[in-house]
């Protein structure tokens, strides 16, 4: 009768390790199910509509196509996108922006994350099967103040991501008439903007850039898109007209007009995934 030969250890101690990483990722996919069955994790519908970056298709297709890779992370200059943590459900590892911490400002021109993006999730032109919102594309080509003496000076973007707001009038500088001095967000702000005066191409920290200004525009001054915010005349309800930031067309919902917006919480904000309503 042969002798069973006898099993190395190592390869015991390897298929022991093997075993309990197996029950270890076994348990954890369980315990996520039963938390999101239970109602602790939410589903994508669960909170509001994040707001995605440039070129982002329809949430749902968004959310199907995207890998979670992080390519549109890492070209980012402003450090803009950030990627979703576990309260965001279904959406968790999608990225996103959170415009009041920091806005996209266009600062590459390019909208390098499109150019990044492996799956069409970020893309400049949507394919003919993907259905595209009514209110949801530009009538033209945005010009970006920063190229606006550029032979090309046009972004090249087809559809916003969201649309401006201005959502607290009571609280807006402009409106009550007000002007403003100093960093538009304080002394600890860590968000930065791209400055024309100070340096076309490197984005520089907004808390190193103080205002003087007799009327506060910040959101029109410092918006990057031509012709998307301007300040008009609006008669309230007391018949008295007043400065008011008044959101246009071209408006593509980059953030940046809600960053800049000195009162907290900020008057103006971007409503993500909105469309344009005339």
């Amino acid at each position: 009768m042969s002798e069973t030969k006898a099993r190395p250890a190592t390869s015991i101690e390897k298929a022991q390790k093997a075993r309990r990483r197996f029950l270890q990722s076994v348990g954890l996919t369980a315990g996520v199910v039963g938390l999101s069955l239970l109602g602790y994790i939410p589903v994508v519908d669960a909170r509001p509509p994040r707001l995605r970056p440039p070129g982002a298709l329809n949430e749902s297709d968004f959310l199907s196509s995207c890998i979670k890779c992080g390519q549109c992370v890492q070209v980012c200059p402003v450090q803009a996108i950030k990627l979703a943590d576990i309260g965001d459900g279904f959406g968790l590892g999608v990225p996103y922006i959170d415009a009041r911490a920091q806005a996209c400002d266009f600062s590459c021109d390019a909208v390098q994350c499109i150019l990044a993006c492996p799956t069409g999730s970020l893309t400049y032109k949507k394919p003919d099967f993907l259905n595209i919102r009514d209110g949801a594309p530009l009538a033209a080509a945005p010009i970006l103040k920063a190229k606006e003496n550029d032979p090309e000076p046009t972004l090249n973007l087809k559809e916003r991501i969201g649309v401006a707001r201005l959502a607290r009038p009571e609280s807006c500088l402009a409106v009550q008439g007000k002007g403003f001095k100093g960093p538009a967000r304080g002394a600890a702000f860590t968000g930065e903007l791209r400055y024309m005066a100070v340096d076309r191409w490197k984005p520089v920290p907004v808390r190193e850039h103080p205002y003087d200004l007799e009327l506060c525009d910040l959101c029109v001054r410092e918006c990057p898109v031509k012709g998307a915010i301007e300040l008009r005349p609006v008669k309230g309800a007391d018949g008295v007209e007043r400065m008011t930031p008044t959101v246009l067309e071209p408006c593509v919902g980059c953030g940046v007009c809600e960053m800049m917006c000195p009162p907290e919480p900020a008057a103006i904000v971007i409503d993500p995934q909105a469309v344009w309503k005339a």
